[in-house]
């Protein structure tokens, strides 16, 4: 019996995973024998310039024609991918013409060969904040193999559990690369969880057999999550400032303590963002740049206060950004001056406000676990109650107080009772 053999390539716009400035990813879709792959061809267009029929831009868009060039030149080298693997008598799948078009098909060798693709392929879907994490762990690597092996490279099948255990040795007695950023154990344990993202990398390409962290438990140590308490917030807001870099970072951080949004989201918030909810007041609608997690924030009255004085000074106008926003290192840099003027001694970052918002403003207030999970736009619950963990310890301390004043207090009427008798 004769079979026959399908094969379709297809561009479309993956409207879902929409950016901030409106554009949504073009992908190719591979169809062999009704077997798909898809691929981001790392070209976006806002929707309304999408053609859906011919899979292509339509001339209106800026940069048309580049892009369907791109899309054009795409296609065709897809077609010769084919060709190739069928000349080579391959059985063709579509995740085969897409690991050559990609040039993965041909496995990885060595560990810099790993790294390398590592950083061509994977690195550019990153945010930039994490991405640049990733250098200092291919830094820790090379340093590694230099000391343990007295060579430049290994091989990917050297790479295995005690490999691994001797890395995490490695770097819990190696001089950092930064003396302002010592190795502590929480460090180290994301340096690891990057080499593993690696290795699993090599293991799905078949060129590590056997996942080198299958035994491997990273334990992260828990650490005290700053956060104000509301004397200290009033504190802060009632602060009298002179200095307008000052006033503009403690206004931001403000309205972060009173949304739970974090640095960069309340940095690229605009005006569209800000809706009408469901209960006729205002709300922020909005995606985390860290998670892509839909957020839904009503604004509450300080947060409005802060975006109505800035209204005022033309923020928000024309679709521009909503606040003055600094540089998140010139942001916690005027936030310790600013604590400091409060007398608060706690070390304060912009990413504080957060943690202020979730314990302080919300759970404090009798807000629910599964409520602040939302508005903090949390995947996982297990991820907010460690802000709950973090009430308890509060309570404990309060309670703790508490016993010492009654202590005292019945100290203070025995010994007057002992004086009247």
């Amino acid at each position: 019996m004769k079979t026959t053999n399908t094969f379709s390539i297809h561009f479309w716009l993956k409207r879902v995973a929409e950016r901030r400035d409106g554009k949504s990813p073009i992908y190719v879709r591979i169809t062999v024998n009704g077997r798909r792959a898809e691929l981001s061809l790392q070209e976006y267009v806002r929707p309304d310039y999408w053609c859906s029929k011919t899979g292509r831009v339509t001339f209106r868009a800026p940069g048309a024609q580049k892009i369907n060039d791109n899309l054009t030149q795409v296609h065709s080298d897809l077609i010769e991918c084919r060709k190739v693997l069928k000349g080579d008598g391959i059985f063709i799948t579509a995740q085969l013409i897409k690991s050559r078009y990609l040039g993965v098909d041909k496995p990885l060798s060595t560990l810099m060969e790993l790294i390398k693709y590592h950083k061509d392929r994977e690195l550019k879907k990153l945010e930039k904040g994490t991405a640049k994490n990733y250098g200092a762990t291919e830094k820790y690597l090379y340093q590694f193999i230099k000391t343990k092996y007295k060579t430049t490279d290994v091989n990917l099948g050297q790479i295995d559990y005690a490999f691994v255990l001797s890395f995490e040795n490695y770097l819990r007695n190696c001089k950092p690369l930064m003396k302002s950023q010592p190795l502590g154990n929480n460090g180290i344990m994301k340096h690891l969880e990057r080499f593993k993202k690696m290795t699993t990398i090599a293991c799905k390409l078949d060129c590590i057999k056997k996942d080198p962290f299958a035994f491997f438990n990273a334990k992260f140590k828990p650490y005290d999550r700053q956060y104000l308490t509301i004397e200290e917030l009033i504190l802060i807001e009632e602060l009298d400032l002179t200095d307008i870099g000052l006033r503009r970072v403690r206004d931001c951080f403000v309205f972060a303590c009173y949304t739970g949004l974090s640095y960069v989201d309340v940095k690229w918030l605009r005006p569209e963002q800000v809706v009408v909810g469901i209960d006729g007041d205002e709300w922020i609608f909005t995606k985390r740049e860290k998670s892509k997690t839909s957020v839904k924030v009503p604004l509450l009255n300080r947060a409005k206060e802060v975006l109505e004085k800035y209204s005022d000074t033309g923020y928000g106008k024309n679709k521009e950004l909503l606040l003055p926003v600094y540089s998140n290192q010139k942001c916690n840099a005027y936030l310790k001056k600013i604590v400091a003027k409060c007398k608060i001694d706690k070390n304060i970052s912009f990413h504080a406000a957060r943690h202020t918002f979730a314990t302080t403003v919300t759970l404090a207030n009798g807000v629910p676990l599964e409520t602040v999970s939302k508005l903090l736009g949390h995947r996982r619950l297990s991820t907010t109650q460690i802000y709950a963990r973090v009430m308890e310890k509060k309570i404990s301390e309060d309670i703790a107080l508490l016993k010492t004043k009654l202590k005292l207090s019945h100290v203070t009427i025995e010994n007057s009772v002992s004086r009247s008798s």
